[in-house]
């Protein structure tokens, strides 16, 4: 069902059983997939790729122009994928010509009251972003990560799989894979212990894995520690790829002295 008061460019592709409600606003180069559901007073703009089963809740802003004063007009892409919910106030910007074109977002993410999602951003699969946390431009988010309320991310840092991220907290620097961080500015503080007992993994692996992490806090060069880690642990295997793929110098979130 498409309400008459919504407003929807001639060019725009619409896919089937999609629901757009009043007051609704679709650009000339947006592509919405099948079955998603825009309830009202939405704004989707830009070239922007819409998967299937998405959600978008009242005052929703998506795929407009990124906030950098760099940002000359040129042409840039958003893709979002499958089954993602975006709640009242959220805001997702297309990418930006210097950091590779294109934000993107994965599949089956919650993005709660007022998350913004900054340009050239790569979120991936099963995300929770809970209310007025702001991603800046750049960052990298690996699966499952959990980002409290009224948080702050810097740019271009990069959060592994399955970290969680306190309520509040200013992260200014990467988060190493299934751990917890908190703090004005981000620590430390221990194993996402819950995250890793919800992926299955056991008692004596968790163990070994903050052994693990304990230990290349304590090493002159990461990228050469985990080089000797063996390739038997899956969680050893997920934080060498982690340090393995950091793009920038920047630290790791490290305990708290």
């Amino acid at each position: 069902m498409i309400s008459s008061k919504a407003s929807i460019h001639k060019n725009a592709k619409i896919g089937k059983n999609v629901k757009i409600g009043d007051f609704c606003i679709i650009g000339e180069n947006v592509e919405i997939g099948d079955d998603c559901q825009l309830l009202n007073t939405v704004n989707i703009q830009g070239n922007t790729k819409i998967g299937k089963k998405n959600t978008f809740y009242p005052f929703v802003s998506i795929g407009t122009t990124p906030q950098d004063l760099k940002f000359g007009g040129e042409k840039t892409f958003l893709e979002i994928g499958d089954n993602n919910s975006f709640r009242e106030y959220c805001n997702v910007s297309v990418g930006t010509e210097q950091g590779g074109k294109t934000t993107k977002i994965k599949n089956n993410c919650l993005f709660m009251v007022g998350v913004h999602i900054g340009h050239d951003c790569q979120i991936g699969n099963n995300l929770v972003i809970a209310n007025n946390a702001a991603i800046a431009g750049h960052c990298i988010f690996d699966d499952d990560v959990i980002i409290g309320g009224n948080s702050a991310v810097l740019q271009f840092t990069k959060i592994g799989k399955g970290a969680m991220i306190g309520g509040m907290t200013g992260v200014d620097k990467d988060v190493l894979p299934f751990t917890l961080v908190k703090g004005n500015r981000s620590y430390f503080e221990n194993i996402n212990l819950i995250g890793l007992k919800r992926k299955g993994f056991k008692n004596t692996e968790i163990e070994n894995y903050k052994k693990t992490v304990n230990k290349l806090f304590n090493s002159e060069n990461m990228k050469k520690y985990t080089s000797t880690l063996k390739n038997d642990s899956e969680l050893d295997n997920i934080l060498k790829k982690f340090i393995e793929n950091k793009n920038s110098n920047r630290d790791i979130c490290r305990p708290k002295k």
